[in-house]
């Protein structure tokens, strides 16, 4: 197996001196999505979080990570932001705004560090996954690092009542 080159995740994350594993994964353009990614690598997705970008009316560019089979609730992230409202910001958007594009976005290592918020189900997860910057790989490391990392706050931030089917969420 070659060495995997590192990230600026991982780079970030090794600055700091936290402590991740790094796991690599096929992926396909026809499928970028998170549970893509946890069955490829074979979590749970309870333990792998996508990162979310939105915009809030208010405090401007706002960053969402929650597991990646659930929805963010629009109303929560924008009480816990500070918004009247948030919109999920575009996936053209995405590398003016975070130096990622949609499949590789971390919440680690962004242009510029965002009032981020990580979904409270992290709290009682020892490990969690998160994108390393790039399709196709993950790291693995405590929440609390993350939340160290990035400045986070923990919140809840998903909706409650939803069922996935056919990879679409269904209230």
């Amino acid at each position: 197996m070659s060495k995997i080159k590192k990230t600026n995740v991982m780079r970030i994350l090794d600055k700091a001196g936290i402590e991740y594993t790094v796991k690599t994964y096929e992926y396909t353009e026809d499928d970028l999505s998170g549970l893509h990614a946890a069955a490829a690598t074979g979590l749970n997705p309870d333990r792998v979080f996508k990162t979310l970008v939105g915009e809030g009316n208010k405090n401007g560019p706002v960053v969402f990570c929650i597991p990646v089979h659930k929805e963010l609730d629009l109303k929560k992230a924008a009480h816990v932001s500070g918004n009247k409202n948030v919109r999920l910001v575009h996936i053209k958007e995405l590398p003016t705004l975070t130096g990622y594009i949609r499949g590789g976005c971390s919440p680690v290592g962004m242009k510029k560090l965002f009032p981020t918020y990580i979904d409270a189900s992290a709290i009682n997860t020892d490990i969690i996954s998160i994108s390393a910057g790039q399709r196709g790989i993950q790291v693995l490391l405590e929440p609390k690092d993350i939340q160290a990392v990035t400045e986070a706050a923990f919140a809840n931030l998903v909706m409650e009542d939803i069922i996935l089917t056919e990879g679409r969420v269904r209230p």
